[in-house]
């Protein structure tokens, strides 16, 4: 009976309770990473911005579509950065910074991984439908093009929208972020499984809430930026966030 205790409470690891303003800390590390090996992490910037550019063009003529789809970056984003997490790793173990082993970092875990991605499919496709039910019930008759959406989104005559738009995103999002903000980094350095990890996840938000609230903050700003500047900013905006969640779960999870 005692093996069964030790293993459940290895199974746990306890988590930390960080100051408010360690997650600065976090974004300086995940610069100086960046700095380390910026042709590595830049093709993961890269892919995000062709990812973005892909989404824009194909529906241009839709933009309620790509306004969903782009701000799903933000939900979908803990799975891809999984490449970022083992670079960060292994410039912290002091091996060198291959990009072909990182591609496949997700194999070390397959499963948990994998059914945790298609979690966050979910949550995103339930995010999409959502922020369309959001448009449909503010644009009744015909949609605005895009020109005259965006003077919208500055004017206060649309204010009832955009306290919709950004409520119903703002729920995705923090489910989301609580539920990943450290359990695909774990998943991937511990092989746990996907319950423990976001069980994990979900107690180092709750008992972090004010530093996990900055981070989350921080991740809207910096993504934020880089979708701002023609999602070309994300070739170092995605790097640096994911290199500094890589330092987030190693200094929150024991």
């Amino acid at each position: 009976m005692s093996h069964e205790i030790d293993a459940k409470r290895s199974a746990f690891p306890s988590v930390r309770e960080i100051t408010f303003g360690q997650p600065l800390t976090w974004l300086a590390n995940g610069w100086r990473d960046f700095l380390a090996h910026p042709l590595q992490s830049a093709f993961y910037g890269v892919c995000f911005a062709l990812m973005g550019w892909l989404i824009a063009f194909t529906f241009r003529n839709a933009y309620q579509y790509v306004s969903a789809l782009v701000t799903g970056f933000f939900l979908v984003g803990p799975f891809f950065a999984i490449g970022l997490y083992d670079l960060s790793r292994r410039r912290q173990r002091g091996e060198p910074p291959r990009l072909g082993v990182t591609l496949d970092a997700w194999r070390s875990n397959v499963g948990a991984i994998g059914m945790f991605a298609l979690v966050l499919g979910v949550i995103l496709l339930v995010w999409a439908r959502a922020s369309l039910v959001v448009f449909a019930l503010f644009y009744t008759h015909e949609m605005p093009s895009i020109e005259g959406f965006l003077a919208q989104m500055f004017s206060f005559d649309n204010l009832e929208f955009l306290i919709a738009y950004f409520c119903v995103g703002g729920f995705f999002a923090v489910l989301t972020f609580a539920i990943s903000v450290v359990s695909v980094p774990m998943m991937m350095d511990r092989d746990t499984d996907g319950i423990v990890a976001v069980l994990t996840s979900l107690k180092a938000f709750g008992s972090n809430l004010p530093a996990m609230l900055l981070w989350g903050a921080i991740i809207a700003v910096v993504i934020g930026a880089g979708f701002a500047l023609w999602f070309v900013g994300l070739v170092v905006a995605v790097p640096v966030i994911g290199h500094g969640a890589w330092h987030a779960y190693r200094d929150i999870v024991d």
